[in-house]
């Protein structure tokens, strides 16, 4: 058995982290989710497991393993394994809803939302807002399942035509539209709850600004790195303890139109920002592995 067990899917995310678990000589197994397990079987694949699967999986297959996951892992805690990001931590991330409700019962702005279930609801949801505004998936990944509407008359031919996003589990937010403050929204990355770093990201008003090296070669998504306020982090590291987040990405931007900081996604899936020698001076793998290797440590 392995010290280390990586869940990932995606087919190029994770070549940095392996090969720096490789340079650092880390005894690890990858795999992916595909396969079956048995509910009776308490075998564990390795002492610590690290999850990496994505909520933008549902993009590269219709089967996709996000809430297989979710029971597995919970089926790996159970059986003695410790979880790096576990069902908990997943089942967050999966719910844009869950996760704007937490950030707001901390006290922290998020934008405007409503919260459906059903296409019959959203005109209704969208009367109580103001144009424009989103519409997004309830489970989205890499920008996917967000429209913007700049007037109702869009929204209703949407609603009509069936041309509204689909989330995977039938849920919608419509959304307040965040005019971010010189185009650009924050990234501040954690990691055993506390602040690791964080980038600003601008992407030409697109919603993917995944900022990892499989995604920015051709996206046109610039990173710089940024210096957030005391205030952020503080925010930033409360919502990371709230959820028990292990290492995860939480996002915010300034509204232009009065000045306050909205968070608005938690992303457990952290592949860490691309080229992190020339930006940010130093690799957040490492951090990552010297953590690992301590919960490795922990459970010999």
């Amino acid at each position: 058995m392995a010290n280390l067990a990586i869940l990932y899917e995606h087919p190029q995310w994770f070549e940095p982290l392996f090969a720096a678990l490789d340079q650092r000589g880390v005894d690890y197994a990858k795999f992916g989710p595909n396969g079956d397990w048995n509910p009776a079987d308490t075998a564990i694949p390795a002492p610590v497991v690290l999850n990496r699967i994505a909520m933008s999986s549902f993009l590269r297959a219709d089967e996709h393993p996000i809430f297989h996951t979710m029971a597995l892992l919970d089926h790996w805690r159970r059986s003695g394994a410790r979880v790096v990001n576990g069902a908990d931590v997943m089942a967050i991330d999966a719910s844009k809803a869950r996760q704007l409700a937490l950030i707001a019962s901390l006290g922290l702005a998020v934008p405007e939302t409503r919260v459906v279930h059903r296409t019959a609801d959203v005109e209704a949801a969208a009367a109580t807002l103001a144009f424009p505004l989103v519409v997004k998936a309830n489970i989205g990944g890499s920008g996917a399942g967000i429209v913007k509407f700049d007037n109702l008359a869009e929204l209703r031919w949407a609603v009509a035509e069936g041309e509204l996003p689909k989330s995977v589990d039938g849920v919608l937010l419509v959304q307040d539209y965040v005019p971010a403050r010189g185009g650009e929204i924050t990234r501040i990355e954690t990691l055993d709850r506390k602040y690791l770093y964080a980038i600003d990201i601008a992407g030409g008003g697109a919603f993917d600004l995944c900022p990892a090296d499989a995604c920015v070669a051709d996206s046109g998504v610039a990173m710089r790195p940024a210096d957030p306020a005391p205030a952020l982090v503080d925010a930033v590291e409360r919502i990371a303890a709230a959820i028990n987040l292990d290492v995860g990405g939480i996002e915010v931007m300034i509204d232009d139109r009065d000045g306050m900081p909205r968070f608005y996604d938690i992303n457990a899936l952290s592949n860490f920002v691309a080229r992190p020698l020339d930006l940010l001076g130093w690799d957040p793998h490492e951090k990552l592995i010297d953590w690992l290797n301590t919960l490795i440590a922990k459970g010999r």
